[in-house]
């Protein structure tokens, strides 16, 4: 196509121009020396904590952001910073293993992500920053096992839909004391709307953010939450983006209400959205955003144990459907054509025994309607079903598939069936819907239970249903998965207890989810 060439050229240029900037350069430092004509930074500059992200056998994304003043743009002069960092196998630093220095731009919001390599499989390091004469928390992390390792375990836990405004983030607590190897976020990590004055915690800001200072602020206010910080300090994340990140419901270029953004005005928004998700997670370069455009499936291996298929599916979806006779209209896409061919090879070719795909929204069917007829919920894969269905042929085909998936504020486990509209097909592969971190806040049980258990039984492959806020666990080996669902007394106080709600077995070779 005209220009594709062009614009893929220019984000090659740029995501480089990161590489090279997150590259160890030859200036080391030690802990409580003074870099030369050193220009000081007030206190708080590291207010944003630290993370880490996307790890390999070899290596681990670190990242920080500069902002003494968090919530009003982040407060740090127009101009680069240099940033040291370091990295080492004990907790006080005796010896690093890594050392370096990173540029931190005032074009990147003064971000750092810096790709270290030449680590070792499957161990835990410490790691930390220095910018100003400021000392930064020292945060932990772990590489993923050497390729060619078979058995072994990984603990994965799954989370999604933190909403600011309807409760405390006290799920991570209890996730920092499971200690997990790695957490998948699978979307939802801000939201969007404007402040609301009956909220549990207020929204900064006046409005929707539109601006990337306006991003900038609400992602530094959901960065200010103590177990968020705590957690993102603890372990890597593998993160994922839905829809709230930008605009609720959103598809491709097309928002969720165009008769009040204009074309331009939304791919304003996306450019703004996408560079300040960039901006506070811990992704590599080839998640530098080219304006309206950011790469974010990809895909990681933890050995011969487990491949982590992560997907996009907002960027490249047709617009949602209106109706039944459109969710099943074979043009429709939510993958896009050049992303489904990469997972689909990534399927079939894969070493490992357990195939993962992280799926931002429920992919096993949601029949609403009780009694005879459909209905569906047109933003889920429900309103993509050719394309679903022709998925779960393949997972037919492919050793033990699992899906992981958010969205919908509540915990839905299923069987995945090979033909939803035929309740004796094949069980092909098991999904776990995870519950919110918050988004929601502390729902009605008994009225919950009272609107979904009529529509069980016309969803046989549904395992497990609940409404309360937390995230799963998983414990995945070589002879299966134990999960479990990890819930919170309440989101209205941030010391709040949680406990396992369910749980469930997945068993190597035999397609489907059971209670344990």
């Amino acid at each position: 196509m005209p220009g594709a060439v062009s614009r893929d050229r220019r984000h090659f240029l740029t995501a480089s121009a990161a590489v090279l900037g997150a590259a160890a350069s030859a200036q080391l430092w030690l802990p409580g020396t003074a870099r030369a004509a050193e220009t000081p930074l007030p206190e708080g500059v590291f207010s944003l904590g630290v993370a880490s992200g996307d790890p390999l056998p070899d290596g681990v994304v670190l990242w920080t952001r500069l902002a003494p003043d968090p919530l009003n743009g982040g407060g740090m002069p127009d101009r680069t910073v240099p940033v040291d960092w370091e990295i080492s196998e004990d907790a006080r630093f005796r010896k690093a293993l890594r050392r370096g220095t990173a540029p931190a731009r005032p074009e990147y919001g003064h971000s750092v992500h810096v790709d270290v390599r030449g680590l070792r499989p499957d161990r835990v390091y410490w790691y930390r920053f220095r910018a100003g004469g400021r000392l930064s928390p020292t945060g932990r992390t772990r590489t993923a096992p050497p390729v060619s390792r078979a058995g072994g375990s990984l603990r994965l836990a799954l989370a999604s839909c933190q909403n600011w405004q309807n409760g405390h983030f006290t799920p991570y607590a209890d996730m920092l004391g499971q200690d997990p190897d790695v957490v998948l976020f699978v979307g939802d990590y801000i939201y969007e709307s404007a402040p609301s004055a009956t909220a549990v915690r207020r929204h900064e800001g006046t409005g929707e953010p539109y601006t990337l200072v306006q991003y900038r602020n609400r992602y530094a206010q959901y960065r200010g939450d103590p177990h968020l910080a705590a957690m993102h300090a603890h372990a890597p994340w593998v993160v994922t983006f839905d829809d709230h990140e930008v605009d609720n419901d959103f598809a491709g270029e097309i928002p969720q209400d165009p008769g009040k953004q204009t074309h331009d005005a939304f791919v304003a928004r996306l450019t703004a959205a996408y560079q300040a998700y960039y901006e506070h997670m811990p992704v590599r370069a080839s998640a530098v955003p080219d304006g309206p455009h950011i790469r974010m499936y990809r895909r990681l291996d933890f050995g011969r144990l487990a491949r982590l298929n992560v997907l996009d599916t907002r960027q490249f979806r047709s617009d949602q459907a209106t109706g039944q006779q459109g969710a099943q209209d074979p043009s429709l896409t939510m993958l896009g054509a050049e992303q489904r061919d990469w997972l689909l090879r990534g399927l079939r070719h894969s070493p490992a025994r357990w195939n993962v795909v992280a799926s931002q929204i429920m992919m096993a069917e949601t029949d609403l309607r009780i009694g005879e007829g459909k209905l569906w919920y047109y933003d889920a894969w429900d309103g993509y079903q050719a394309e679903r269905n022709a998925l779960m042929t393949e997972f037919a085909t492919v050793r033990n598939p699992v899906v992981l998936s958010g969205d919908r504020h509540l915990t839905m486990i299923s069987d995945l069936k090979a033909d939803f509209a035929d309740p004796e097909s094949d069980v092909v592969g098991a999904e776990f819907v995870g519950t919110s971190i918050s988004s929601g806040g502390d729902q009605d049980q008994t009225a919950f239970h009272a609107e979904w258990d009529p529509r069980i039984p016309d969803n046989p492959h549904w395992k497990f249903i609940d409404a309360h806020r937390g995230y799963h666990l998983f414990d995945i080996r070589r002879d299966g998965i134990d999960a479990q669902v990890r819930v919170t007394e309440t989101v209205l106080r941030p010391d709040a207890p949680s406990d396992a709600a369910a749980r469930l077995r997945v068993e190597a070779g035999k397609p489907g989810v059971r209670l344990v």
